[in-house]
């Protein structure tokens, strides 16, 4: 491969059929030009491309097509394409243009603009905070807050106007306050602030926000998922270990078994809001703020509470603006949050099958050739959910486990595997909610799914109370399971002689042992399936679900 350097010109010669021949594409004030190379042998030979990027010759030039452009739309003059944003652009450190593949490369508007009332919530507070300490007047204070309350309603009524040059939503919301408000006023906002800081706190006050509204998605759902266990409390169902019949358990205890580790995963995220409810503005760049602004009254004004252990503001500037653990703790957290989704989601997915449960229509799908089919697609997706989220996780660990201090823009791709996995989650539990709002169990289909051998362990349980140590019975059950099988028959089959060939110690009330509900009720230490314990738990995840307090 070879390269060579050159601006295009007007005057450039239009090729020979010996010369390289040259395509010209122009976005704008950027010519692009891909350059291919002829050769003149028969044979197959390499074709070389060279794509060369021309930007504006001077800022003068770029001005003057800017305001040709714009002037001729009836628009104020703006950045155009292939320039840099007003904020950084002319007479400032950078004297060319931007490769508009750049621009794209590099600009987040596109997706963290969904965190734009919390950057205008925090340019407010920083308002009121640099006028606390006289570098603007309380005049200029009240002209930024109310320039900032009317690009807040802009965005809040889908009328606020993208523009080019508008490389984040920092700078968008900057950019439309200069408008509104005049540059010199506007100017000022960002004194002594970095976007370093400032992405850091417009994302802690994002997150914050959706794990809180998380969390009541999670107590509507514990809520739902307690009524439905509630409403079937006396339902019996086989209840399984490798897949294999086990021992019969209440169907209200099997769901209870799916909520409780929905539970442990709200206090986990509830432990989560904390660590990430701290306040980073006023850290700067990495140094700190050069005005002694007050992080305190920042903080407060914010509504950042932090915890007893590290208070309502980071600790370390530099650590301020590049610490992301509090998106990785959350992507890891949903992992898990998802993994005990699937796992609730497989369990119906194989009850389904069947014929336990019957799935509403409104969470199943049908299939292009096969008219009766009807398939469980929602708990199918929910399985595969964690998957994705996981694969985010990782990826962001990833990204982190190699960064030097301080901001990098490496940090820029939190943004996406965050508000992804935020949706994905209450996705997630809106359509779980929604299964079990809508599913109907099959009592005679679960009852079906029983079987005697499932009571062994009852044999085995009736001759302890008689005496026998449990190891000496577990044998004994285990031969009545064999005898059985050999004879071809059900063990409840067996007769009293049979049994007692086996061991001379069973007695005619061996028949009370096939029961299944006294199965079921013998099973009544703390956390096991008999009807007062599922009853207990019931109350449990109720009376949990309802402290979740909408905040």
């Amino acid at each position: 491969m070879w390269a060579k350097s050159f601006l295009h010109s007007e005057q450039r010669e239009q090729p020979s059929a010996m010369t390289p021949r040259f395509h010209y594409c122009q976005p704008k004030n950027v010519f692009v030009s891909i350059v291919v190379l002829l050769t003149t042998t028969t044979a197959l030979a390499p074709v070389k491309a060279l794509i060369h990027v021309q930007l504006p010759k001077s800022r003068a030039e770029q001005e003057e097509c800017t305001m040709a452009e714009t002037k001729s739309e009836g628009e104020p003059h703006t950045a155009a394409a292939g320039a840099r944003g007003g904020l950084f652009g002319a007479g400032g450190r950078f004297q060319g243009g931007t490769d508009p593949i750049m621009e794209k490369f590099n600009e987040s508007l596109s997706f963290d603009k969904r965190m734009w009332a919390q950057d205008i919530r925090g340019s407010m507070a920083y308002a009121k905070a640099l006028a606390q300490i006289g570098i603007i007047t309380n005049d200029e204070r009240d002209q930024l807050v109310d320039g900032l309350q009317l690009v807040y309603q802009e965005w809040e009524k889908g009328t606020f106007v993208e523009k080019p040059g508008d490389e984040d939503i920092h700078t968008a919301n900057e950019r439309r306050l200069t408008e509104l408000i005049g540059k010199d006023v506007g100017g000022k906002l960002h004194t002594g602030r970095s976007r370093n800081d400032q992405v850091a706190t417009d994302t802690r006050l994002w997150t914050v926000q959706a794990e809180r509204d998380i969390l009541q998605s999670l107590k509507l759902f514990l809520q739902v998922g307690a009524q439905h266990a509630q409403q079937h409390l006396d339902l019996i169902m086989a209840g399984y270990t490798h897949l294999q019949p086990a021992q019969p358990i209440r169907y209200s205890h099997w769901l209870c078994s799916h909520l409780a580790p929905v539970v442990r995963d709200t206090l986990r995220l509830q432990q989560l809001i904390p660590r990430a409810n701290v306040c980073p503005l006023g850290s700067g760049a990495l140094a700190g703020n050069a005005f002694g602004i007050d992080r305190a009254f920042l903080a407060q004004e914010l509504g950042f509470e932090g915890d007893s252990a590290t208070g309502s503001v980071t600790w370390n500037s530099l650590d301020s603006v590049c610490d992301r653990d509090f998106v990785l703790e959350f992507l890891f957290w949903s992992t898990m949050l998802l993994t005990h989704l699937s796992q609730w989601a497989e369990d119906l997915i194989i009850t389904n099958l069947l014929r336990g449960v019957v799935i509403d229509d409104a969470y199943a799908t049908g299939s292009s050739l096969m008219p009766q089919k009807k398939n469980p697609d929602a708990l199918e997706l929910l399985r595969g959910k964690v998957g994705s989220a996981l694969g985010r996780a990782v990826g962001m660990t990833t990204t982190l486990k190699g960064l030097p201090r301080a901001y990098n823009k490496d940090l820029q791709e939190d943004k996406v595997p965050l508000f992804e996995t935020v949706d994905t989650v209450q996705d997630c539990l809106a359509i779980a909610t929604g299964v079990i709002a809508t599913l109907k169990p099959n009592p005679e289909k679960l009852r079906e799914a029983l079987c005697p051998e499932m009571l062994a362990t009852d044999v085995a349980d009736y001759l302890v109370r008689k005496g026998v140590p449990f190891r000496e019975t577990h044998h004994i059950s285990g031969a009545c399971v064999r005898l059985a099988e050999e004879q071809g028959i059900s063990i409840d089959a067996l007769t009293l002689e049979q049994l007692q060939k086996i061991d001379p110690r069973f007695e005619p009330d061996v028949q009370q042992v096939w029961n299944y509900e006294a199965s079921v009720e013998r099973k009544s230490s703390a956390g096991g399936t008999a009807k007062a314990m599922v009853q207990k738990q019931i109350d449990d995840i109720m009376a949990f679900a309802k402290l979740l307090e909408d905040k």
